[in-house]
């Protein structure tokens, strides 16, 4: 026998194993109990939820010689045909490919048919919002008032498309989209039953991508055990089969976008592409990635919304405060519009190109939001007393961070290497400016650009190292425990003394009217290599 794909192979067989739609089925189940049974019903909801699954065992149960509390036995005649496809009284029919007047007019020719053995002669019509306006209205009548032994049964996912005639006809019923736990429970269950090892990680990742729908859960657990078959499926192997990505890319990406660097932007689309996952799929990831750090700027507590690490979450929430609502929503807009974009293009690289570009330079646009990101970079540069052609085009094209998180144990070795080494005295700020490349050249990935455009003064009271980043955006990622533990890692590694410093901004430093002395304390300026941009 041929292999069955596990989405067919675990149909529902009864109402009990219809997971996710409690409502739905009690009142079916009820109607069939009490023999209140109508003759039209609407099965509404999106891919994968049940609807055509309930659909076949309604028709089974109606027509059952032993029902069970309202469920078909699966043991007599009738129940056996159905399921096999072989029984004359349940008819099934694509309305993509029957939706015509002439395939109406079949129907109403064979309702006046009795059901050759059973009680009910039961069509389901899947895909129902795609039969012709003409079709319908030929269907009408008889659709309305039907011989006793017909019922109906449409499905569709697009229910404002089916006439309101028909809608008042019809029972409707609305198939939701399955919680994450109810379908972690049945992926769990499948597993164990086919012998498929899959960690927990990989059952929440793929119970997240099937958006609520079985039939996609269950067709995505099979890619990947078909794809490592006879090997664990872990969460690292769940996204390779599925061409995507880890979270944690989500997060450089975003950062690369806030500082508005199409370098870094750019070179995080050529990484993923070149891992071979799908350009699409990480767009609407990336969407989503958006909206929780939305969620997590706008309330409280996200945890019933955001199915997510601890880990990831305090990630979340570092970046929501670090950006502005207005300008989250502009990245949701524009990579909304790219991924509706990228259904039909042929060089889905170049059209994320563009977007990058897009949201990296607001000059290029002329919306509201662009256009108020232009101004408070001018108002920025007015405050500072710097505004220039040169100084703005700098603003807007700032190199980006992507964070690579240190451990624990790591840090707390640094952390100890840096108390044990002497104070760094004023000869060794010269070196540190001298050196100043080859320090932030060891730091995190991730953070590099944060220093390559900062300048360096020092407080003339203490002899503190002042570095002053471009904005307050900036200072927030530099003040992360990963930052601070690379930078003291690289000032022990290039000038081997220990280095008080403190972060701070323009933007804050013209706000308080503090005044430093330049960067000619050093004895010279610092090194800023132009092919570094």
């Amino acid at each position: 026998m041929s292999y069955i794909a596990l989405y067919r192979k675990w149909r529902p067989a009864t109402f009990d194993e219809i997971k996710g739609q409690d409502a739905v089925v009690t009142t079916l189940r009820n109607q069939i109990e009490a023999n209140r049974i109508g003759h039209a019903y609407l099965f509404c909801g999106t891919r994968g939820t049940g609807k055509t699954s309930a659909a076949k065992v309604f028709a089974k149960a109606v027509n059952c010689e032993h029902p069970v509390n309202g469920n078909p036995c699966g043991e007599c005649e009738s129940c056996r045909s159905i399921a096999d496809g072989t029984s004359l009284n349940v008819i099934e029919m694509d309305a993509a490919s029957n939706n015509g007047i002439d395939d109406a007019r079949q129907i109403k020719e064979s309702v006046v048919y009795s059901p050759t053995n059973g009680k009910y002669k039961v069509y389901i019509i899947d895909e129902a919002h795609q039969i012709t306006r003409d079709a319908f209205n030929a269907l009408l009548k008889t659709l309305e008032e039907p011989p006793g032994y017909v019922i109906f049964i449409l499905a569709t996912t697009e229910p404002h498309r089916i006439p309101i005639t028909i809608l008042s006809r019809c029972q409707r019923y609305d198939f939701k989209r399955i919680a994450s736990d109810t379908l972690e429970n049945r992926l769990r269950e499948v597993a164990e039953n086919e012998n498929i090892s899959v960690d927990d990680k990989a059952i929440r990742y793929i119970a997240s991508k099937a958006e609520g729908g079985m039939r996609d859960a269950l067709s995505l657990l099979d890619q990947c055990s078909s794809f490592f078959l006879g090997k664990d499926i872990t969460y690292e192997r769940a996204l390779e089969v599925l061409g995507a990505v880890d979270t944690s890319v989500f997060s450089m990406f975003l950062r690369s976008l806030a500082a508005r660097s199409v370098s870094d932007s750019v070179g995080v689309i050529d990484r993923i592409l070149v891992q071979g996952r799908d350009l699409t799929q990480f767009v609407n990831d990336f969407i989503w990635h958006l909206r929780n750090v939305l969620l997590a700027k706008s309330a409280e507590d996200i945890t019933d919304v955001v199915d997510i690490t601890a880990e990831n979450m305090a990630l979340l929430r570092k970046e929501s405060e670090a950006l502005p609502e207005e300008q989250l929503l502009r990245y949701i807009r524009v990579f909304s519009e790219l991924s509706n974009d990228l259904r039909f293009a042929v060089q889905k690289r170049v059209l994320v190109e563009i977007a990058i570009i897009r949201i990296c330079r607001p000059q290029m646009e002329t919306d509201t939001q662009s256009l108020a990101d232009r101004l408070k970079v001018i108002e920025d540069l007015i405050e500072n007393g710097n505004l220039s052609k040169q100084t703005y085009d700098e603003e807007t094209a700032k190199l980006a961070p992507k964070e690579t998180p240190s451990q624990s144990e790591h840090k707390k070795s640094v952390e100890e290497e840096a108390k044990n080494l002497p104070k760094a005295t004023q000869d060794d700020l010269r070196r540190i400016n001298a050196s100043w490349k080859d320090i932030y050249n060891r730091m995190p990935v991730m953070y590099i650009a944060c220093l390559k455009t900062a300048k360096l003064t020092v407080k003339p009271d203490d002899g503190k190292l002042i570095i002053q980043v471009v904005d307050d955006t900036i200072k927030s990622f530099c003040e992360e425990d990963a930052f601070k533990e690379g930078l003291e890692k690289a000032f022990s590694e290039v000038i081997k003394k220990q280095v008080e410093y403190e972060i701070t901004s323009v933007t804050h430093t013209a706000d308080t009217g503090e005044y430093f002395p330049p960067t000619s304390i050093f004895g010279m300026e610092v090194d800023v290599d132009d092919s570094d941009f």
